[in-house]
């Protein structure tokens, strides 16, 4: 490159860079100067150009005579370094070595040239500067990938030697000086290498081999590393240590002389700033040694920084650096900490920190206070603590991870465990010194340790030591004073005592809240643990607190925060926020306490003498709590919840109980004082808060409660009859009452009860009134107050809009009362000692033998009646039932969608609610919900919304709620199986006609179909008995699956550019369209109408704006296939109760394996049992009657399992090709799941003729085309594809057949002795959860398939050659991805959806190569040369091979 090229380059890099000096420059030449220097990073001699510019001490253009030269060396010689840095990643390894060598002299220069002090003077670095040694930092440390040990042998020597003998580091003995720029750069090159060497993505841009070659380099040369950044690192900090020392002394000197530091000469100021200097320039050189001993801490041998030798000891100088607060040393130096902490130490390495942190953390809070003196602040003021907020906190996460992270050397160390000796008085210490770290008055330093507590106490070894309960007083204590919400205006305004810390604490309140909801959320775990261990600190604690808020608060004082129009008490009045703070509390400890502290058993003389101290205070504590009687409502509603809360010490001693539910029932029917015409916000509140308590204690404790049922029977019509109990409160009356009486004993006294509580809402829904508002579908919008919204006066007039609410609430609660009643009966039924089976003697061992069962089959009414009261009311309830759903149904019908979206108001009956289009997007907490600023009210229906006097906005919810309750008792009519009993087999055909209508399945949004497949069908197929699946599902899952598979089409076809329709079709109806969609359902016919209406998921949004329009969209087209994906799941045991079911069938044949019982009694690894005998393998206790239950699942699951795919031909068929449809949809949860179901399917019908196109051709053409066309959604999911490829070619074609859900090797099946073109059948044919069967006739479809996507007849039979030889799966799979990956080469982008890149790609995994390769030339370390001198003694490394391991 000649002067006059070299001139033109650095006049580009000047404009370009906006260099001072250029003058005004035009948009022409800045894009002139751009595309020059684009230009030049293609020049052949570009890198030649960039060295000499490196290389040289200055660059300047000539701006002409007598104008001086402008400079751009900064600039140009990061354009320079920037152009090497490219040049490496692509021709680096196209050098030979000469040139290499070259290139990296040429870069060393530059940083020795950038590192040389100007004219011997201490110069502060420039930003220019700094950024030029960022640059060549991370260039040195590029070529160090590609270069060290093997290639550049004096990496270490060229950075750490002295400035004097042509390194880059400071003179021996000597500070950084004046050579600040070169010790940066080194830690930085450093820095940057070991974070490239050890970061979790190193594979993607570093080999494994040059990864390993490098860290083996840098531990081989770790001493000549080290001892330079220890001498660095000492010799600075004792810079700092001197300048505080002058600094202290000089304002002592000050102080004594009565003047302050403004009050200096200036002679003393120049004095006093230079000491400043000093001690910042040392303090931040400081900082960056620690920032690459960081990264050392993180991953390089642990002896760098534990290792002992000639005084370099890194561990107790991070401990030392604790107490200088300059430059943030101390948090730096705990960052390192923390990192060793979370390294595997050896037990004497732990020991070692565990016992030298308190004494160092001790000796830097002396520190912190002194210095806090000298500058006239009190040591534990706000300001101190501001602070030192993050030290703190750092340093709190930091010794709750040593500890966590550790647990291991606590439970197997003998000395700690025994309570005494040196070890365990260390680990003591260190448990005071977190546990006071706690008491911090910001909650992110004690919310950092929640995670190690709560391990602490889950650790059945570390709780029968004596090493927590010294300490758990302490942090009870603090976690319950971070319950109570802090009031934010407090913060805002100053008022609070620590307003300026808490404001460090969190950014704002939203934070705040995020951070207290996780807070309590753990600390639920963490008060129980500390109650079921150390009940008396636990319960002693709660009551000190409890009484001492009773005291102080019970008339509500201070009496703040009130609402200025009741004069009462607001949810931010001190008093409620500390009483609300203390109910959680409360919960979890009375929660958590074990049975011996409180029952009237015979125990040991310490758990009596426990329990004597504790059950006088839990009285005093209930009769508090039961006989306060506060004024203010929200004082009433912290009442509530704490009430609530003693429902777990009433099981044990309930003499205040009747009180007690006696207050909750009062206050269900409480009103405003004075009274309103309408109840306020916050009465209506306390009433369902009250009617939820009522149900969580009757829950609790119903048996306690069966004595005073007349009494709460006649309590409770007292209330209904009054009137005045909004539909909600009625529904926890009936709840409460009904959880009550399932505790009777006497089957019919249960069943009269629950039949007399729920006499009204029979009685509604057989009302005249409803039975002819639900006689049509007519008569249903009438009675809606639909019909009569022609005349739109009538939708706001009061007393019209009172009359139609009034009557649709009587329709619904009625149905809702009795849906929430026999929820309650039947969850109460599976409890029973018989767990609900229609059969009240179980044999007390299972015969295994028995293939059916006296209850599997029909049973009657009155046998299922003694254990569930509810059901006896189905022949009353049931009639109605179907009606509302049959004409509910209807609405959605063609012709009645044609007639209502053409009349302006109408239309919104059929719209979504507002809150639907609320869930549909994702929002952050501070919205407040649906009618909270940014919330959605009002979005449907501009301008109004449901909480308005205007039926219209109403109507979507109401026919949500109607077609949901109408489901769900359909699913709970399954679930008590009386749909199978004789005496409703009457009303099964009028169900079949509803569930089965044509018109009903086609007209039902995606919405509706879900609620109908999650409520209803689902349980259906769960709950049958295997005897009743011809007779029962035939005739409603047949029309169901051919509907399903075509839904599915419709919807997704705008997607995958199929069927005609434009991506546009799935924009939901908006009001503006509402007439084009009716006049296109009059005119195109239906069949027409219904594919744009599956498109669009059949949603009618009104006026809702289009994003949330087409989000909303999207989560009813993805939640319809998921929820059948599920659903198909389910039924084929491969998730949910039937799955658990194989689950612990599989541990016991592990168990009877491995002759080993305890496995019965271990749960997951993931969790820490806490039950005692025999488990599920989820964890949950296993009781005697589910023997019995998991019999008759079982015999299910292979019925079920065989009725869908091989005994009826309409189910099977269309169930199949909707899974083959599912794995094209791009949705990786649905596809994911339905490959599971694929396998199933396979290992069930495999050996079946008549499914061989099915599987072998449509079914493999599905899958290899999702693998071959790499869609960008597939993502992650590839090998469970490439999975099923592997069984169908396997079962189909090669005679081989897996384990179930296409695991384990191929298991080959021998040909057969008369015939050798079949194989022979497995034995485990009929049984596909053992493995299933093969085709025995091997099926040409596969190899079709493989031919028509370019694969050669040769290839595929070298592959199925391979896959017979290699029947791992492993193999067999990587068999199969190199052959697809030659087929997706030969392919473009295919179809409309995004492919994946290169580097998602799994068929492209193995064509990836990193950007740093291994280098050709074996590493040989003086360390490895010794090692096999001390082993094969005589013998040379050139004799023998050697195996090292690196690790």
């Amino acid at each position: 490159m000649n002067e006059t090229q070299r001139q033109s380059l650095l006049g580009a890099i000047a404009i370009s860079s906006g260099a001072a000096g250029v003058g005004n420059i035009t948009p022409q030449q800045r894009a002139d100067a751009f595309a020059n220097l684009e230009q030049f990073k293609t020049h052949p001699g570009r890198v030649s150009a960039c060295v000499e510019m490196i290389g040289c001490g200055s660059l300047q253009i000539d701006c002409g005579s007598g104008n001086a030269p402008l400079d751009v060396t900064v600039p140009g010689k990061l354009y320079a370094l920037g152009v090497i840095q490219e040049f490496l990643k692509v021709g680096y390894n196209g050098l030979n070595e000469s040139d290499r060598g070259q290139l990296r002299a040429s870069i060393v220069l530059a940083a020795r040239q950038l590192a040389m002090p100007v004219n011997g003077s201490v110069t502060k670095m420039s930003d220019s500067t700094r950024i030029l040694a960022v640059k060549i930092a991370a260039l040195l440390a590029d070529l160090a990938l590609r270069e060290f040990p093997q290639r550049w042998q004096t990496f270490v020597s060229d950075l750490f030697s002295p400035l004097s003998n042509g390194g880059i580091w400071c003179e021996a003995g000597t500070d950084a000086g004046s050579n600040t720029t070169g010790v940066k750069i080194c830690l930085e090159c450093l820095k940057l290498l070991t974070e490239d060497c050890t970061d979790s993505d190193y594979n993607a841009r570093i080999s494994t081999a040059r990864r390993n070659d490098i860290l083996l380099g840098m531990n081989e040369m770790s001493k000549l590393i080290l001892p330079p950044l220890f001498e660095l690192l000492s010799k600075q900090y004792g810079d700092v240590s001197n300048a505080n020392s002058t600094l202290s002394a000089m304002n002592q000197y000050l102080a004594s002389n009565g003047r302050t530091v403004a009050q200096m000469t200036s002679d003393e100021r120049e004095q006093y700033e230079q000491q400043i200097n000093i001690r910042d320039s040392a303090g931040g050189m400081v900082a960056n040694v620690l920032g690459t001993l960081e990264k050392f801490c993180q991953s390089m041998p642990l002896d760098w920084m534990f290792k002992v030798e000639n005084g370099i000891d890194f561990v107790t100088a991070l401990l030392h650096l604790l107490k200088e607060d300059v430059a943030s040393i101390q948090v730096l130096s705990v960052a390192c900490l923390q990192q060793l902490s979370m390294r595997k130490l050896d037990q004497s390495q732990w020991l070692r920190l565990v016992s030298s942190l308190p004494p160092a953390l001790f000796e830097a809070s002396s520190v912190s206070a002194q210095r806090a003196i000298e500058r006239g602040i009190e040591p534990n003021s706000i300001d101190m603590l501001v602070e030192q907020l993050e030290f703190h906190r750092s340093l709190s996460k930091m010794g709750s991870t040593l500890v966590s992270a550790h647990l291991a050397h606590i439970t197997s160390d003998k000395d700690i465990s025994s309570g005494s000796g040196a070890k365990f008085d260390a680990v003591s210490s260190y448990l005071q010194l977190l546990s006071e770290m706690t008491t911090h008055p910001s909650g992110v330093v004690c919310g950092s340790q929640i995670n190690t507590w709560v391990g602490l106490l889950r650790d059945p070894a570390i709780v029968k030591t004596k090493v927590l309960s010294p300490h758990l007083g302490r942090v009870l204590t603090s976690y319950m004073n971070h319950m109570v919400k802090i009031r934010w205006q407090d913060v805002w305004e100053q008022g609070h005592p620590y307003a300026a810390l808490i404001d460090a604490s969190w950014d704002d309140e939203e934070e705040y809240n995020d951070w207290q909801g996780n807070l309590r959320s753990k600390t639920s775990q963490l008060f129980r643990s500390i109650s079921n261990t150390e009940p008396e600190i636990a319960v002693t604690a709660i009551h000190s607190k409890i009484c001492m808020l009773l005291n102080a608060h019970c008339n509500g004082e201070p009496r703040d925060q009130l609402d200025p129009k009741t004069n009462e008490l607001t949810p931010h009045s001190t008093a409620c926020l500390q009483l609300e703070g203390a109910t959680q509390p409360l919960d979890n400890i009375l929660q958590g306490l074990p049975p011996w502290s409180v029952d009237d058993g015979n125990y040991d003389d310490k758990r009596n003498r426990i329990r004597s101290t504790i059950r006088p205070q839990l009285s005093e504590l209930a009769n508090m709590i039961v006989s306060w009687n506060p004024i203010d409502i929200w004082l009433k509603f912290r009442r509530t919840t704490l009430l609530e809360a003693l429902k777990h010490y009433w099981k044990y001693e309930p003499s205040t109980l009747p009180t007690g539910v006696d207050s909750l029932l009062l206050y269900l029917s409480v009103k405003d004082n004075p009274p309103r015409e309408r109840l306020s916000e916050d009465i209506i509140g306390l009433r369902k808060k009250c009617g939820v308590s009522l149900v969580a204690v009757s829950k609790v404790v119903p048996s306690l409660l069966v004595p005073w049922l007349t009494q709460l029977s006649g309590r409770a019509k007292t209330l209904l009859t009054a009137g005045g109990l909004s539909p909600i409160n009625e529904m926890h009356l009936y709840e409460f009452l009904s959880c009550v009486a399932t505790a009777v004993e006497n089957p019919v006294e249960r069943s009269t009860f629950i039949a007399d509580v729920l006499a009204n809402s029979i009685r509604s829904i057989e009302s005249p009134n409803i039975q002819s508002g639900i006689q049509s579908t007519e008569s249903l919008l009438s009675f809606m107050g639909i019909a009569q919204a022609t005349n739109p006066a009538c939708l706001t007039d009061r007393d019209f809009v009172k009359k139609v609410t009034r009557d649709f609430s009587s329709l619904f609660s009625s149905f809702n009362q009795l849906l929430s009643v026999g929820k309650r009966c039947h969850s109460a039924a599976k409890k029973r000692p018989n767990g609900g089976l229609p059969l009240q003697n179980l044999s007390p061992i299972l015969d295994e033998s028995m293939k059916n069962f006296p209850d599997e089959g029909p049973v009657s009414i009155n046998d299922l009646a003694i254990n569930d009261p509810f059901i006896p009311l189905w022949p009353k309830l049931l009639p109605t039932l179907l009606q509302v759903l049959d004409v509910t149904l209807r609405v959605w019908h063609p012709e009645f969608q044609a007639t209502l979206l053409r009349d302006n108001i109408q239309r919104y009956a059929l719209a979504i609610s507002d809150d639907e289009a609320y869930l549909a997007m994702k929002h952050e907490s501070s919205v407040g919900g649906v009618f909270g600023k940014g919330g959605t009210a009002g979005s449907i229906i501009s301008g109004t919304d449901r909480r308005d006097m205007n039926l219209s906005p109403k109507w979507s919810g109401w026919f949500n709620e109607l077609r949901n309750n109408c489901f769900q008792l359909l699913g709970l009519l399954c679930s008590q199986r009386v749909i199978y009993a004789p005496e409703m087999s009457s009303l099964f055909p009028r169900l079949v006609s509803i569930i089965t209508n044509k018109e009903h399945l086609r007209s039902m949004e995606h919405r509706h179909f879900n609620q109908c497949l999650k409520q209803f069908i689902e349980i259906m197929m769960l709950t049958c008995p295997a005897t009743l699946y011809q007779s029962y599902l035939t005739a409603i899952l047949g029309p169901i699956f051919e509907h399903i598979q075509f839904r599915f089409q419709c919807s997704w076809g705008p997607i995958l550019g199929t069927g005609g329709l434009l991506v546009d079709s799935t924009k939901p109806l908006y009001s503006n369209d509402c007439a084009y969609a009716a006049n296109h359902l009059a005119s195109g016919g239906v069949e027409s109408w219904l594919v744009s209406y599956y498109a669009r998921g059949g949603l009618f949004v009104g006026d809702l704006d289009c994003v949330t329009g087409e989000a909303m969209v999207e989560k009813t087209r993805v939640e319809l296939t998921r929820t059948f994906s599920d659903m198909i799941q389910t039924v084929l045991a491969l998730k949910g109760g039937w799955a658990l079911v194989l689950a612990n069938k599989a541990r016991e044949e592990q168990a009877v394996k491995k002759n080993d019982p305890s496995i019965l009694a271990s749960g997951p690894k993931s969790q820490i049992s806490v039950t005692s005998g025999p488990t599920n393998a989820d964890g949950t206790k296993r009781t005697s009657v589910q023997l019995h239950l998991d019999a008759r699942k079982m015999l299910r699951i292979d019925k079920l399992c065989h009725f869908l795919l091989l005994e009826n031909e309409q189910i099977a068929g269309y169930l199949v090709l909707t899974m083959i449809q599912c794995l094209q949809y791009p949705d990786a949860y649905t596809c994911r799941r339905c490959t599971r179901i694929v396998h199933r399917i396979l290992e069930t019908v495999a050996w079946v003729d008549r499914y061989t196109e099915l599987l072998g051709y449509r079914l493999l053409s599905s899958a290899v085309k999702a693998i071959i066309t790499e869609p960008k959604w597939m993502v992650g999911i590839e090998w469970d594809m490439i999975n099923i490829v592997r069984d169908i070619y396997g079962r189909l074609v090669l005679g081989q057949y897996y384990l179930p859900g296409g695991q384990g090797p191929g298991l080959q099946q021998a040909r057969d002795s008369s015939n050798s073109a079949r194989f022979e059948q497995t034995k485990v044919v009929d049984k596909p959860l053992l493995g299933g069967g093969i085709l025995q006739t091997p099926s040409e479809f596969p190899r079709r398939v493989l031919l028509e996507i370019g694969i050669i007849q040769n290839d595929i039979m070298l592959l199925e050659n391979n896959l017979m030889e290699n029947r791992s799966a492993k193999d067999q799979k990587e068999a199969l991805r190199d052959l697809l990956r030659v087929a997706s080469d030969k392919m473009g982008q295919d179809g409309i959806l995004e492919r994946a890149r290169k580097d998602e790609s799994l068929l492209q995994q193995r064509t990836r190569m990193p950007e740093v390769q291994p280098l050709p030339e074996k590493l040989v370390t003086y360390s490895m040369v010794k090692k096999v001198e001390e082993e094969n003694p005589g013998l040379g490394l050139a004799d023998g091979p050697w195996h090292g391991n690196l690790f």
